[in-house]
């Protein structure tokens, strides 16, 4: 069997697909280290006397344009005051 035969197999470039699916594979463990990782900070940040829930809720606000936090912080506030909470 020649080298080509063996890296071709039915039109699809074996050798490419090893290594897409090895490196997804690899990214894959990467993101469950860092999954794990991330949690292990909650676990210290709970301990330390942080609240987890508002650490997330303040994760969640800065990856948002400031401009969109402030018509929803806004929003929520009409809201509240219309409910009278």
């Amino acid at each position: 069997m020649t080298n080509k035969t063996a890296n071709n197999v039915g039109g699809i470039a074996a050798d490419r697909l090893r290594s897409i699916v090895e490196r997804v594979e690899r990214l894959e463990d990467e993101r469950k280290a860092l999954g794990s990782d991330i949690r292990d900070v909650f676990t210290e940040a709970k301990s330390a006397g942080f609240d987890v829930k508002a650490i997330k809720q303040i994760l969640k606000l800065r990856k948002q344009n400031p401009a969109d936090v402030d018509e929803q912080e806004m929003l929520v506030d009409t809201y509240r005051r219309a409910l009278g909470i």
